[in-house]
């Protein structure tokens, strides 16, 4: 058993983990294609186990309570990616996130435009022109304070800039915000190296009741395939009404 702390740096919701970078902390001890899956929210700042588990990892809280757990996976459900747009189509499309101008997720470390450069990821995509209506793109440099021995972006720190990309396919899609990332099957092909701008590009993949599917994709600056994705968000319902009385006296 190890413990470790999710810090409050790498939130998504202000109160929890980012869903790509814990997944990533999950799948980063598995060789090849994993999947993780997400069973509750991660707590921050406090102490967490991450245990092995037949050939991949299970998260828990103080009081045994499971948080996520990643495998093994075959690959089965990466998605083939489109062809990565250029460098600069990626740049102006990255212009168009809709976080740029709408309070959507502020401090998310993966898309929060209120994050410093080195602090959070700063993963800006929008609607990539001429593509289908949902595909969209940003450019992404990897900084140098997340950078490990080698100089290299480590899995987790990649995972979480795929996370809210494919969310953002679906706002595009739909018009709609609200959602939580469930399930994360990715496979890390070359890790970029801190300063070396890639292209982020994510697509929709099919609708089911609440959940909805997308494929996320990392490249290089000249369309190398560094990294992809398939994940399964979960559409959050509306709120239901107050009672009464419960409206009367709030």
């Amino acid at each position: 058993m190890s413990k470790i702390i999710i810090g409050r740096q790498f939130c998504g919701p202000p109160n929890s983990g980012n869903g790509g970078y814990v997944c990533g902390v999950l799948a980063k001890g598995i060789e090849g294609p994993a999947t993780a899956v997400l069973r509750a929210p991660i707590p921050l700042d406090a102490p967490l186990a991450l245990d092995p588990a037949t050939g991949g990892f299970v998260l828990s809280g103080d009081e045994g309570q499971l948080i996520g757990k990643a495998d093994p996976s075959a690959g089965a459900e990466l998605p083939t990616p489109p062809k990565a747009p250029s460098l600069e189509a990626a740049r102006a499309a990255g212009a168009r996130y809709q976080g740029l101008t709408q309070r959507i997720h502020p401090i998310c470390f993966t898309c929060g435009p209120e994050r410093e450069d080195g602090d959070g990821l700063k993963v800006f995509v929008g609607q990539l022109d001429g593509a289908e209506h949902g595909v969209v793109a940003g450019a992404w440099t990897p900084h140098a304070n997340f950078a490990d021995g080698e100089g290299l972006a480590p899995t987790e720190v990649i995972w979480g800039a795929l996370d809210c990309p494919g969310f953002f396919a679906w706002v595009e899609k739909e018009g709609r915000h609200g959602a939580l990332l469930g399930t994360m099957t990715g496979e890390v092909i070359r890790r970029p190296k801190a300063g070396e701008e890639c292209i982020v590009l994510a697509w929709p993949l099919a609708r089911d009741g609440r959940k909805e599917t997308a494929g996320v994709a990392l490249f290089s600056a000249s369309g190398e395939l560094l990294a992809r994705g398939h994940q399964v968000w979960i559409v959050m319902g509306p709120r239901p009404p107050q009672p009464v009385e419960a409206a009367a006296t709030a």
